[in-house]
């Protein structure tokens, strides 16, 4: 699963944050900060509204079998939609990262984000390991959300950039 998104010639994001570094210039840097998260909020909340209604189907219980509420009240898509995060650095690898936060996510859901991913999804039934179940989603939703909104944040670094670039000469 693809856990963040990469701008190709971060050599410019490198040499303007050196730039920044020596110059002292400390509101440009919270400026160039604050503009490259602004640039991957909207993929944020993209992925997280795509967590929230993605639909995970499964092929139901067969004719006269036993069911039941499920043992857990916690809502799975809404949990790893609040564990995914943006991180940003100017410093070293800078950039902005978008990821699921897994330290957020209950022990047992650790595996889920990637698991949902693949498009298959099997535990056992209400914790019993003699049985299982499979569920369905749709496969790849956060690599499909994250490329489509690539080009989007290219153009808006790169903006970003220049503009950082135009201030500090």
């Amino acid at each position: 699963m693809v856990q963040d998104i990469r701008v190709i010639g971060t050599g410019q994001l490198l040499e303007l944050s050196a730039r920044l570094r020596r110059a002292g210039h400390e509101n440009i840097r919270s400026s160039f900060h604050r503009r490259i998260r602004r640039a991957a909020e909207p993929l944020r909340n993209d992925l997280q509204s795509t967590m929230r209604g993605l639909d995970i189907r499964s092929q139901g219980r067969a004719f006269g079998k036993r069911g039941g509420r499920s043992p857990t009240t916690r809502p799975l898509r809404a949990t790893i939609a609040d564990a995914i995060r943006i991180s940003v650095r100017t410093t070293g690898d800078p950039g902005a990262r978008v990821w699921v936060d897994k330290s957020r996510l209950p022990r047992d859901l650790k595996r889920m984000p990637d698991v949902i991913n693949d498009g298959r999804i099997r535990h056992p039934v209400f914790g019993n390991r003699r049985r299982w179940a499979t569920q369905n989603a749709t496969p790849l939703w956060w690599d499909r959300t994250v490329r489509s909104h690539h080009d989007r944040i290219t153009r808006e670094v790169g903006r970003v950039v220049d503009d950082v670039r135009r201030h500090l000469e």
